[in-house]
């Protein structure tokens, strides 16, 4: 294998025997906040928001294409045995030539939208009706897209700059797209009880089809909100990790490296909300996704995604 890319929580290896080439992507349990990865890891973490997104990209795939070859690598699928740090947390993909355009969808205020339309009224350039408040659900999920400006945060831009930068063509496919896998990861959660306020998702071509890659509908792209206990203007109770910007808000702290120390609890509960997601939204026990990761690691059996 051969080190492509680290970013925030991903490192990327291409395994070079395969031709076409695939990647390895391998989810660790690093997390960021206001873009900066902080020093402390989340127990589990990397290995949830794989079964999570694996499960997602099944579910979805009807919708749009996506890159996964294989969700739970065998020693066949990546040419070479499998380094045991990386069971139940690395998929096979196709290598795909990303869109760098960022893909929101929103359905309620939350975060940065929640922000510029106390400020304007607007989503992303787009006039909402008056008297909404925290939590409050859109007439409608819009498509908000986001892009990294100079300084490398991300930028939100209105739908007509995006079709300025890459072309009404390509961010029309896009929008329909990503608001059409919003509305079944909407369907799937409501069915556990759990509202998606927003997500992001990422696209990218391969042999010149668009496909969703990187991750899915997990609790690091996604606020996930428990639906009994929602109550527009009050801050909802959240499966993702919201409560970490929230304890980082009380510290003062400039938002720049090096980030402050997280206590223990912080990090535990954040495990356990993301994995409370997976669990009530697939319906699947978690330690079942790491029994059958290690099955397929040591033996050589089919991954789920073949």
């Amino acid at each position: 294998m051969r080190h492509v890319y680290s970013g925030k929580v991903r490192d990327v290896y291409e395994l070079e025997s395969f031709d076409p080439p695939r990647l390895l992507m391998v989810a660790s349990d690093r997390v960021s906040a206001f873009d900066v990865v902080m020093a402390e890891t989340v127990p589990g973490k990397g290995q949830i928001l794989t079964a999570m997104s694996c499960w997602f990209m099944e579910l979805t795939s009807d919708i749009v294409p996506n890159h996964l070859i294989e969700s739970l690598p065998t020693p066949t699928g990546v040419g070479e045995d499998i380094d045991p740090d990386f069971v139940g947390r690395s998929v096979v993909t196709r290598r795909a030539q990303m869109v760098e355009l960022e893909c929101i969808v929103r359905g309620h205020l939350a975060g940065s939208a929640y922000k510029e339309y106390m400020a304007s009224g607007t989503v992303h350039g787009h006039q909402l009706p008056a008297g909404l408040k925290l939590a409050s659900a859109l007439p409608e999920p819009v498509f908000c897209p986001s892009i990294k400006n100079a300084v490398g945060h991300d930028e939100n831009i209105s739908v007509e700059r995006a079709r300025e930068i890459f072309g009404s063509g390509l961010v029309d496919r896009l929008a329909d797209a990503s608001l059409a896998v919003f509305a079944r990861g909407s369907e799937a959660a409501a069915g556990a009880g759990i509202v998606l306020a927003d997500t992001k998702f990422e696209f990218g071509y391969c042999d010149g089809e668009l496909l969703l890659c990187d991750e899915v509908l997990t609790p690091d792209s996604s606020r996930f909100w428990e639906a009994d206990l929602l109550e527009p203007g009050r801050e909802p109770v959240q499966f993702d990790k919201q409560p970490l910007r929230d304890y980082l808000e009380t510290l003062g702290w400039d938002k720049t490296p090096p980030p402050p120390a997280l206590p223990t609890e912080v990090l535990s509960a954040l495990s356990a909300r993301y994995r409370s997601a997976y669990e009530r939204i697939t319906g699947q026990s978690f330690e079942d996704w790491l029994s059958r990761a290690k099955a397929a690691s040591l033996t050589g059996g089919p991954g789920c995604g073949d």
